[in-house]
């Protein structure tokens, strides 16, 4: 059974930074891709980022370029992501997922594992 498990999520104030990890179980994690998404209330679920099964390509949302960081640990079996300089818009539940293809995508429906999600919120 797939358990992808985030923590780290809270609440900031803009301009701090947050640091999310996801534990991944049941899954041959050094073979998938790992990506973070972001649902904001009312909004659509949208890519953050993500990290090839190596850990070699990283990839960005505009957005979020030069202020997160994707990295991982395949020997622990963990993703996480360095948020800094956060700003009041990056307000929004964070999931973390597992893409067989283990290359990185940033489209939701070629991820086949997702986390519960963890809450954050920025304040102004």
């Amino acid at each position: 059974q797939v358990q992808l498990v985030e923590s780290g999520g809270g609440l900031v104030q803009a301009g701090g930074s947050l640091r999310l990890s996801c534990a991944a179980s049941g899954l041959t994690f050094s073979t998938y891709a790992m990506g973070w998404f972001r649902q904001a209330p009312g909004k659509e679920r949208e890519w953050v980022a993500a990290i090839s099964w190596s850990g070699g390509n990283t990839y960005y949302t505009d957005s979020v370029k030069g202020r997160f960081t994707i990295s991982r640990d395949n020997a622990k079996k963990t993703v996480t992501l360095q948020m800094n300089s956060l700003h009041p818009e990056d307000t929004a539940v964070y999931y973390c997922a597992a893409d067989f293809r283990g290359y990185g995508s940033s489209l939701r429906w070629e991820y086949d594992y997702w986390g519960q999600g963890t809450q954050v919120t920025v304040s102004s």
